[in-house]
């Protein structure tokens, strides 16, 4: 009884915490908000990921997160709550599955500790808020670990094959890098569940296999539908999903050469292993990432049973590999990314500190959770100074003296020690996590914590526009004669305009405004035919690699038409004829 009390009490605090004050970040990625929009008014639209009703162009990922929220706004309206909800859910859900899954193979307080990090990591906080595709992408491979899990256990294929499935639906709401897990699950299953190889062999075969039909049948689909009847795969430049798969939101992420980004080069930070725990990065995850590491080695060795080590070589594995790639991808990356590794850390700290407390009478055990909790307070004590000094120093000295207890456990009251030590291991991230649920995020590129904003990005390409009453109202007009109310270049400028005024609106040039989609043939064909009743704002940003076409369009509308300003914006009416 005293259990459910304790994983209730976690489950309602960490709901509470991803649910307090959400509406406050309104459409938060109107990128994806838009998406949802457009895929409460239309099924083709849903499917295919468009961000306009009309199903210009899509978003530049799979879509399986778009799903989820556009069946929310369809069942209750548009509103910021129906589009962010989900993705609390999704959250709460992940908590509960982690605890679920280190319960199995390390015991109730394992599960719990685990459950708590997760729930408690700044970045999770943030994108269990957001709208982005991390939080679903997150449970889905949560749900694999579990499956995993029991896969193991028994040698069941029956389990590794729904490890496949969500491993298959993650790729379908973040491409890739769902993958990255799947080489560790694989390797686990080998070496650990109780069979011959030759059989092991075959359940992962067939995993495997899953994996590709529940990840390949929705690219498979659009492959299969002409282009003419669905709309362009945002994102790539040959108008293909296995580009962008590939390329894009593949091996681009890695090597850099992601053919249409806006950055690049040294755009997406210096790489190294120090990466994690740098100024950008180490706000969101970096709290207690040391510690996970400390406690990954020193938990091998003091593990008690065959549950605990296939759980560290899990999530030590997903910890690892993740993490490595995190740090030497030179391609694009956000600080938000890491909301991957949290449910790693918090797996690993809690089968780590758990067999480590087991056998606290060793000395070696003993300094090894002693010293995992002083590099909690140092860590914290660095994160926290740019924040809170006295925080900062508060965490750094009731961790050291919770080290110091840890090294002495086995004489020291346990009723003691083990409250101070996870007060001093938790508070940092704990208050951090608060500052973030209690800071509204908005834009493409969310930052936890109480401070928020990017940097070397304007003009709407990041963050979408609030119409003025004039513009909506002017956009509103005679909408429904249209397919398009209106276009702008890149989609974070047509989001907003869509947003603000409910009808749909072309994101000319797709994310970066480097797409292909329209060209120029094309969208004045859309102009002659009537489709298209305004123009509105201006070029975007231009980038290196990828299509003009965007930029030829504004040049053509320009030429040809004349402005009117409208809430302080350039308006173009593309059904008056050429002015000019």
């Amino acid at each position: 009884m005293r259990a459910r009390l304790l994983l209730l009490l976690l489950l309602t605090a960490t709901a509470v915490l991803y649910l307090w004050r959400l509406g406050d970040s309104g459409w938060a990625n109107a990128y994806y908000s838009a998406a949802a929009q457009a895929g409460a008014q239309s099924w083709s639209a849903w499917f295919f990921g468009a961000t306009d009703p009309a199903g210009s162009i899509t978003v530049d990922k799979t879509p399986a997160s778009v799903w989820v929220m556009g069946l929310s706004v369809r069942l209750f309206g548009l509103s910021p709550w129906a589009v962010l909800v989900p993705q609390a859910v999704e959250g709460v859900l992940a908590v509960w599955l982690l605890h679920l899954a280190v319960k199995r193979v390390a015991g109730f307080a394992a599960g719990l500790i685990a459950g708590v990090v997760l729930a408690l990591t700044p970045v999770a906080v943030l994108m269990f808020r957001f709208n982005n595709p991390d939080a679903l992408l997150v449970l889905l491979l949560v749900a694999g670990a579990y499956c995993t899990v029991r896969a193991v256990e028994v040698a069941s294929w029956r389990w590794l094959a729904l490890a496949g499935v969500a491993v298959g639906f993650g790729f379908l709401t973040k491409m890739g890098q769902a993958l990255l897990v799947l080489p560790v699950f694989g390797l686990v299953y080998l070496v650990a569940a109780p069979a011959a190889w030759s059989r092991k062999v075959w359940h992962s075969g067939i995993a495997l296999a899953v994996v590709v039909v529940a990840g390949g049948w929705w690219v498979l689909a659009v492959e299969l539908t002409p282009a003419g009847s669905r709309p362009h795969i945002g994102g790539s430049q040959g108008d293909s999903v296995l580009e962008l798969a590939l390329g894009y939101n593949g091996l681009g992420r890695l090597t850099g050469e992601e053919i249409g980004s806006v950055g690049g080069g040294n755009g997406w930070g210096v790489t190294g292993w120090n990466r994690l725990l740098g100024a950008e990065m180490g706000g969101q995850i970096a709290w207690l990432l040391p510690t996970a590491l400390v406690l990954l080695a020193a938990g091998f060795r003091a593990a008690g049973g065959r549950g605990e080590r296939v759980g560290l070589a899990l999530w030590g594995g997903w910890l690892v590999v993740t993490g490595a790639v995190f740090s030497y991808m030179s391609g694009i990356i956000h600080s938000y990314y890491t909301v991957a590794l949290a449910p790693a850390i918090g797996a690993v700290i809690g089968i780590g500190a758990v067999a480590l407390w087991r056998r606290r009478q060793d000395p070696v055990a003993a300094a090894a959770l002693a010293g995992a909790l002083a590099v909690t307070a140092l860590q914290c004590y660095l994160l926290l100074l740019g924040w809170s000094t006295a925080l900062a120093v508060a965490v750094l000295v009731l961790g050291l003296l919770g080290a110091v207890g840890l090294f002495l456990a086995a004489a020291a009251p346990a009723a003691l020690v083990v409250p101070v030590a996870m007060v001093a291991a938790l508070v940092g991230p704990g208050a951090y996590s608060v500052a973030t649920a209690a800071t509204p995020h908005s834009g493409a590129i969310p930052s936890a914590g109480p401070r928020v904003g990017f940097v070397g990005f304007t003009g709407g390409l990041l963050s979408a526009p609030e119409p003025g009453p004039a513009l909506v109202e002017l956009l509103r007009e005679n909408s429904g004669r249209y397919r398009w109310a209106a276009a702008a270049v890149g989609s974070n400028n047509a989001a907003g305009y869509q947003l603000g005024s409910g009808a749909p609106v072309m994101a000319v040039g797709g994310f970066n405004g480097t797409d292909p989609a329209p060209t120029l043939a094309e969208f004045r064909s859309y102009v002659d035919s009537g489709q298209v009743h305004w123009f509105v704002g201006g070029a975007g940003m231009p980038a290196e690699t990828g299509s003009d076409a965007a930029e030829r369009i504004v040049a053509w509308v320009r030429e040809n038409f004349t402005p009117v300003e409208v809430d302080g914006v350039e308006v173009y009416d593309l059904t008056a004829g050429a002015q000019r």
